[in-house]
């Protein structure tokens, strides 16, 4: 456990040193960790207060605009270190989400992506962003009801005297398919061009243009995710022990599958609400992490919390950076990674959907 925090927290330090230096605006890592380190800023409460908390905050408290900052600095803590911050929040939130996922339907397959969980997010949050713009402070809320709606079909159509794992990835696959085509359906009456090319990125997942603003939507979700997960790390345990012997030992399985289960969206929710649609985060790193430290959920969820951001971050450096001057959406890199993956874990193991 210790080298697996200790290498993924390595990546994302690197990943994060590559986002922070490189771009339209040239800096070595020396300059931009003096820009990150600019006295200027953390000498000045006001400008930290008003990053953290928002311009709104700042307005009603009085608080002075500051000296001026360095260039370098500017770009540094306004563009570039907020998109490294929501990515760290999203990897956190899809890998728990996944992990969770997995847990409650005892299914390898599950994540939210499959299960089409994102996908109802995706649509209630493009439903908001093109029909109802000024409520976009409501995102995530928006963004987390779809998903549980979407949950809520999807455990609808594979009920059948009990919802086996495969039938629920199955209705998973269907639901997400719908709102496929739900999504390409809004596109046509998004009339602002910015807006279509802007929700057109997001339903690829993406971390351009990341700001504060996004952060401080997901950053609370993110937290509580975070927390409750551990909490019922050993209820997730019991779960993946079937639902007989979880009745046996006393759980009341259909409650803690639901709540568990809210978790997992709320988790996918807030990530979809700030970063759109991005695939396979939650199917690989649940994975790669069961397999280096075994099945026990704290230490899952423990090894997802540094594995995920570490597998997002990379991933995003690598669409903003090696194929520069084009951006790449992050969900273009995570599906080319999901699909290699998910086909070596067909090769590897034939029966790995059955529970």
């Amino acid at each position: 456990m210790t080298w697996l925090i200790a290498v993924s927290a390595g990546i994302v330090a690197l990943a994060a040193v590559a986002q922070l230096s490189f771009g339209s605006y040239g800096m070595t890592p020396a300059q931009a960790w003096a820009a990150l380190a600019d006295s200027g800023v953390w000498r000045q409460p006001a400008i930290l207060l008003r990053l953290l908390l928002g311009e709104a905050f700042a307005q009603a408290r009085g608080l002075s605009q500051g000296q001026p900052l360095a260039t370098a600095t500017l770009i540094v803590w306004n563009v570039r270190l907020p998109r490294v911050l929501v990515g760290i929040m999203v990897g956190t939130n899809l890998a728990y989400s996944g992990s969770i996922f997995q847990a409650v339907t005892r299914n390898e397959l599950a994540s939210p992506y499959l299960l089409g969980v994102s996908s109802g997010a995706g649509l209630a949050a493009l439903v908001l962003m093109v029909f109802f713009p000024a409520w976009l402070s409501l995102l995530p809320l928006a963004a987390m009801a779809g998903g549980g709606l979407a949950f809520l079909m999807v455990y609808a159509i594979a009920w059948n005297r009990g919802a086996s794992s495969v039938r629920l990835v199955l209705a998973g696959v269907i639901v997400a398919a719908i709102a496929g085509s739900l999504h390409t359906a809004i596109f046509f009456y998004a009339r602002d061009a910015n807006v279509f090319q802007n929700a057109l990125a997001w339903t690829a997942g993406t971390l351009t243009g990341a700001d504060w603003r996004q952060l401080r939507l997901v950053a609370p979700w993110t937290a509580l995710t975070v927390v409750l997960g551990l909490a019922g790390a050993r209820n997730l345990d019991v779960l993946a022990l079937g639902d007989g012997p979880a009745s046996a030992l006393g759980m009341a399985v259909e409650r803690t599958r639901f709540l568990m289960s809210a978790v997992a969206i709320m988790a996918a929710g807030s990530s979809v609400a700030v970063a759109g649609l991005v695939g396979f985060v939650g199917l690989i790193v649940p994975h790669v992490v069961r397999s280096l430290v075994g099945s026990a959920h704290w230490r899952l969820l423990i090894g997802c919390l540094f594995a995920g951001p570490a597998l997002l971050v990379s991933a995003d450096s690598f669409a903003r950076l090696v194929v520069s001057p084009t951006q790449l959406p992050v969900g273009v890199v995570t599906g080319l990674f999901g699909g290699v993956f998910f086909l070596f874990l067909m090769r590897k193991r034939r029966n790995f959907a059955k529970p």
